[in-house]
């Protein structure tokens, strides 16, 4: 069964946290709430964690996962960021975007798009996330919580925790997320293209 750490939005719990960690750097997939809507997470270089990731989600390597990412210099460790772009996702973040960029080497090939070898990059604006982040000393790779066949995110820690209870190890309750996704911005061509609107506003980026 799935372990439930209940923590408080503002000033969670240091210690439950720290377990969480434990959790992901044995190669486990846990939901965590992020500022958009819940979201499933694992360790970046644990291809066995990324593969079961993607079964729960019901997607495959052509699915763009994500990496959270603590701040704007970690961000330019795993992608190519040119002083445009930079200047763009700085006036955006941290908050609800996720930004389509060509991936650097630091990126396993095996979670990058395989024709594309591009990623998707966030940098969250949710203190529980920020703080797991800052613990675990390193990106989380994520893809939204949709489970296959529906449409909108599991919002409800106690729901999670019992649909997938035998699936994920744990569940980082801070309360309800929203249930609107990020704004997806591919920044990976020639154009910025907005891929899909979300909760960020692209006017933000100057779209």
């Amino acid at each position: 069964m799935a372990q439930f750490f209940s923590v408080h939005p503002d000033n969670p719990q240091t210690r439950l946290l720290k377990q969480s960690v434990q959790l992901l750097n044995q190669g486990h997939v846990l939901a965590v709430p992020t500022d958009s809507s819940y979201a499933l997470v694992c360790h970046l270089d644990d291809k066995t964690a990324a593969d079961h990731l993607r079964k729960i989600r019901g997607v495959d390597d052509k699915h763009h996962l994500t990496l959270l990412c603590r701040d704007l210099s970690e961000l330019s460790n795993y992608a190519r960021v040119d002083n445009q772009q930079f200047r763009a996702i700085k006036q955006a973040t941290p908050g609800p975007f996720t930004f389509i960029l060509e991936a650097t080497k630091e990126v396993p090939r095996r979670v990058s798009h395989p024709q594309r070898k591009t990623i998707g990059l966030r940098l969250p604006d949710h203190k529980v996330l920020q703080e797991l982040l800052a613990l675990h000393g390193a990106p989380l790779l994520a893809a939204t919580l949709i489970l296959p066949g529906e449409e909108t995110p599991l919002n409800d820690p106690q729901e999670i925790r019992e649909r997938l209870e035998h699936q994920i190890a744990a569940v980082i309750d801070a309360g309800a997320c929203t249930l609107d996704p990020t704004t997806v911005i591919d920044m990976s061509g020639t154009e910025v293209q907005v891929l899909r609107h979300g909760q960020g506003d692209p006017a933000l980026l100057g779209l």
